[in-house]
């Protein structure tokens, strides 16, 4: 599997195309209960769940997903997700390993993401989170992000059906907080 995903850098980080060698270092995020607890499907029993998981986004035309690595360190320590939902609209996601909490390298990573949408020609990028995920919207709103909406039993997972919260950043809005 090697993912469309063009590689990009910030300071400190490196995203590249994910790949199914990365299962074994993302595993450690997706066997998490605790950071699970928001994503769509389960924590993973093993590492072979793991890259069964990424294997999928391989072939959707649709979908890009980056691995998170920081500079000069091939580990991946999370992910990065686009995914176009009609012309000039691209949905985001993101994931990072417990280790690396803390150190702002998902706004690093995030932030790069949203410049690299922008600069593609993108109008708007917006993200689907569970609204008990504080750290994600705190993190979302923080980047300018504004919540759109509230869609009600929009998902059935693990931990029964879930709603979400739809928080959007426009592109001039992003260049405006830029200047």
């Amino acid at each position: 599997m090697t993912s469309t995903a063009q590689p990009f850098t910030t300071a400190r980080l490196a995203m590249r195309a994910q790949a199914i060698d990365d299962a074994a270092a993302l595993h450690e995020a997706y066997r998490d209960e605790e950071l699970m607890r928001y994503w769509s499907s389960a924590p993973h029993a093993t590492v072979g769940e793991s890259a069964a998981y990424l294997t999928p986004r391989a072939d959707n035309d649709q979908w890009r997903g980056w691995s998170i690595t920081i500079a000069g360190d091939d580990r991946a320590i999370g992910t990065l997700g686009a995914s176009t939902r009609r012309a000039g609209v691209s949905e985001i996601g993101y994931l990072l390993v417990r280790s690396a909490w803390g150190k702002g390298y998902a706004r690093e990573a995030v932030t790069g993401l949203i410049d690299l949408l922008f600069a593609e020609g993108q109008r708007r990028v917006f993200a689907d989170t569970d609204p008990d995920n504080a750290a994600s919207i705190g993190l979302l709103e923080s980047l300018g992000f504004q919540r759109e909406g509230l869609l009600r039993a929009e998902w059935e997972t693990h931990i029964g059906v879930r709603d979400s919260v739809i928080l959007g950043l426009l592109k001039d809005e992003w260049r405006a907080r830029a200047r």
